[in-house]
C-alpha cells in the first residue's frame, strides 16, 4: 500500500524547506503520517489483518521519533507540523 506518486510529491511540495529537499524531518513526518491514515482506514474494514497492523506500528514509532527529533531541535516547526497534521502532542 505505497503512496501514489502524485500524492507523494504533492506532500513533498507542501513541507519542504527549499525546493530540493525531499528528506527533511518535515517531509519524513508528512509522508509518514499519510501511510498511517491508509493503514487505519485499511484496518477498520479488515480487523484481523495483524501483518497491517504491525507494520502500521512500526510506522507510528519512527513518526514519533522524528516528532521528538523536531520538539528538540526547532520547537516552532515542531507545532506548525503538529497543528498542519492534526497530530496530538503529549
Amino acid at each position: 500500500m505505497a503512496l501514489e506518486k502524485e500524492v507523494k510529491t504533492g506532500l513533498i511540495k507542501e513541507y519542504q524547506r527549499d525546493e530540493k529537499d525531499t528528506g527533511s524531518p518535515e517531509v519524513q513526518i508528512a509522508l509518514l503520517s499519510k501511510r498511517i491514515n491508509q493503514l487505519t482506514e485499511h484496518l477498520r474494514t479488515h480487523k484481523h489483518d495483524e501483518s497491517s497492523r504491525r507494520g502500521l506500528l512500526k510506522l507510528v514509532g519512527r513518526r514519533r521519533k522524528l516528532l521528538a527529533y523536531i520538539h528538540k531541535k526547532d520547537f516552532a516547526s515542531y507545532m506548525r507540523i503538529t497543528e498542519q497534521l492534526k497530530i496530538r502532542r503529549k
